[in-house]
């Protein structure tokens, strides 16, 4: 068991799953984030990447074997949970039972019944458990959100985004058994913008997909219908040339954020007012993962609640089964009444220059 965080500086974490998310943003996070936050465990299955990795970051290596040794060392306060989307479940489940934190990457798990039993062994151990949603810290994200709110296009009607990219086998992400799919993997940045534009719940969802990239959908065409009318359309990709952008149109103007979702780039919003082009704002590349990092920590060390948390997690997953289960039946599937989320406020933001790309162990981006 971890001892009591309440007397440490700083939240000690082991990185669980060393693809390329971890090797590309997690790892190098901890440089930026070290007022409260410090690496000292590496869990990976390749012992080529324990050896490189931890020697590389100065950190404790474990298999996946040994998982269970080291949340019972005594020297891990948290986990960052970089594993296939199949695996969530399985790896918080046990950090629960040992008293260790838990900050999981997104999506928060494959289905809601998983998402709620995450959720309570978390609340049942008394340990946070918070779902790694980067772009909740991102300036550029937070900025159109209150301009939006703050009636810069008028009252918002309609939300579209397209985000596409060329995903080559062999990558999990293709994958269905491990929880690949366009939707978990980037459908769900569009699904979490436009109910944090809308600031609502969708009641209704429609989808279609098209071709197959591995065992999974290569493309889907996605529609959420919200209260007051309000209507969201976003389509997703494995198989197309890259797109990143969302536009939200509203009774006075619209607001155009392209780049709109990157990790590896600047961020740029395109307004328009009443049919002409008013002006861009240009948001420069930031590290987007230290400041999850700094959050979860001050929440562990505060005793405060995370957000965003693993409800924000289940929200979207409920809407991404819901429109896989209209894409197999070909109608549309009403969604339950649901309470309405936290939304992201200005004062969420963290700002951290950004982080060089290292040089990847057994690791390749998802075009690559």
């Amino acid at each position: 068991m971890p001892s009591s965080s309440k007397s440490r500086s700083a939240i000690r974490y082991a990185v669980v799953g060393q693809g390329y998310i971890a090797q590309a943003a997690v790892l190098p996070a901890f440089a930026h984030a070290r007022r409260n936050s410090r690496l000292v465990a590496i869990v990976s299955g390749d012992a080529v990447k324990r050896k490189a990795l931890a020697r590389k970051y100065d950190a404790a290596a474990y298999s996946y074997e040994e998982y269970d040794a080291c949340l019972r060392s005594g020297d891990v306060d948290a986990v960052y949970i970089a594993l296939p989307n199949s695996q969530h479940l399985e790896y918080t489940v046990r950090a629960a039972r040992a008293g260790v934190h838990v900050l999981c990457e997104k999506p928060l798990a494959i289905d809601e019944r998983q998402c709620r039993r995450m959720i309570d062994v978390c609340r049942r151990h008394k340990v946070k458990l918070m779902t790694a949603y980067r772009l909740h810290f991102e300036r550029a994200t937070l900025q159109a959100l209150h301009a939006v709110e703050e009636g810069l296009i008028g009252a918002p009607r309609l939300f579209v985004s397209s985000f596409t990219m060329n995903v080559k086998a062999p990558n999990i992400r293709l994958e269905a058994e491990c929880g690949g799919g366009t939707l978990y993997d980037i459908g769900i940045y569009c699904i979490n913008a436009a109910r944090h534009v809308f600031r609502a719940e969708p009641v209704e969802a429609f989808a279609m997909t098209s071709g197959k990239k591995g065992d999974v959908e290569e493309s889907a065409t996605c529609m959420l219908r919200f209260p007051g009318e309000r209507l969201a359309t976003f389509c997703v990709s494995f198989g197309s040339d890259d797109t990143s952008e969302y536009r939200v149109v509203g009774t006075k103007g619209a607001l155009r954020v392209e780049p709109g979702y990157e990790l590896a780039s600047g961020l740029e919003h395109h307004i328009t007012r009443e049919g002409k082009q008013t002006r861009t704002i240009a948001y420069a590349k930031r590290d987007q993962f230290a400041p999850e990092l700094l959050h979860f920590s001050d929440c562990i060390l505060e005793d405060t609640e995370p957000e965003p948390s693993g409800e924000e997690g289940l929200a979207d997953i409920r809407i991404i089964r819901a429109l896989y289960k209209s894409a197999a039946s070909g109608r549309p599937v009403r969604l339950a009444p649901a309470r309405i989320a936290a939304h992201p406020k200005l004062n969420n933001e963290v700002t951290r220059p950004p982080v060089r790309m290292p040089r990847l162990v057994h690791a390749t981006p998802p075009s690559g």
